[in-house]
């Protein structure tokens, strides 16, 4: 699967970018609050966010070297199925939280600070750094298995990137509407995670193929492109490459690598799209689902009678 690295710059780009952004919201309210000499502390949590992160991708990288050619098989569709489902979670988490995030975020620097518990503050910056670190890895692994040094090289440029734009914004008070932003950035995760959901089912009928399991007409062809294997336009050439990352392009998809992935863009994409751009719609439906779910008869609490 050649990807151009541009699914790794991507990844990396955005979560490396969030994880500055909110760190820098931590260090700036230190700072505002007087506690300047808690700056450190706040780096400590960092730091060790960064180098677990780490420890966790070469244990992942290594432990997958040590499987059977079949179990690697399986190892990849898991992963990407695994790396689809917190990338999805984490665009929804975003999306609902974005114009709270700062204020959530000052509310437990406050709480750890004030108490006094230097740790405690440590505590905040490595929760949320690693949380940002443990979905690069996840996000990563399926292709960190299939090409190691396009990975590598991805990662690198993402991280450059991400880390240029937010000193540019702090540093330089460069503008950026982060909604919008980080709107049209969900935008081409759902559609990298789309195409990765499918390659994650072609993954699994590959699995069961090798293991004798007949899958029917799930396993079969819902199409074939008329496009040669050295065409530049083939999944793996320099131009399909780039189609196959975005959109999950291939000359010949099984009928379950379709569906899969069709149903979770037309699930996904809409719901997405509609928290950003009507977000008072979707603040009333969240209403209307909790007094639903307080509800005595959605509880299965039988009515009070006076």
């Amino acid at each position: 699967m050649r990807n151009l690295v541009l699914a790794q710059y991507l990844l990396t780009f955005r979560e490396v970018l969030e994880a500055s952004l909110l760190t820098a919201i931590i260090l700036s309210y230190l700072v505002m609050t007087g506690r300047t000499s808690m700056k450190r502390y706040a780096w400590y949590g960092v730091f060790a966010a960064i180098a677990v992160s780490l420890v966790l991708g070469i244990i992942i990288w290594f432990f997958y070297g040590t499987l059977s050619p079949a179990n690697q098989v399986l190892f990849e569709g898991i992963a990407a199925l695994i790396a689809v489902a917190v990338l999805t979670s984490m665009i929804f988490w975003m999306a609902l939280r974005a114009h709270t995030l700062k204020s959530r975020i000052q509310g437990r620097v406050e709480a750890a600070a004030t108490h006094g518990a230097i740790l405690g503050v440590a505590a905040v910056t490595f929760i949320l750094v690693f949380r940002e670190g443990l979905e690069t890895v996840l996000f990563l692994t399926p292709f960190m298995v299939q090409n190691i040094s396009e990975t590598i090289l991805g990662l690198a440029l993402g991280i450059g990137a991400g880390l240029a734009l937010a000193y540019a914004i702090f540093r330089f008070g460069v503008r950026l509407d982060i909604r919008r932003f980080f709107f049209f950035t969900s935008i081409l995760l759902i559609l990298l995670a789309g195409g990765l959901f499918g390659y994650a089912i072609h993954e699994l009928l590959e699995f069961a193929a090798i293991q004798g399991t007949a899958t029917g007409w799930w396993g079969q062809a819902a199409y074939t492109l008329p496009i040669a294997s050295d065409s530049l336009f083939h999944h793996k050439g320099a131009i399909g490459s780039v189609f196959a990352v975005l959109f999950g392009y291939t000359v010949e998809p099984e009928w379950a690598r379709l569906i899969a992935h069709v149903a979770y863009l037309a699930a996904i994409l809409p719901l997405v799209i509609l928290i950003y751009v009507r977000p008072d719609t979707v603040a009333r439906l969240g209403v209307r689902l909790r007094r639903l779910r307080r509800s005595p008869v959605i509880r299965g609490q039988a009515p009070r009678e006076d």
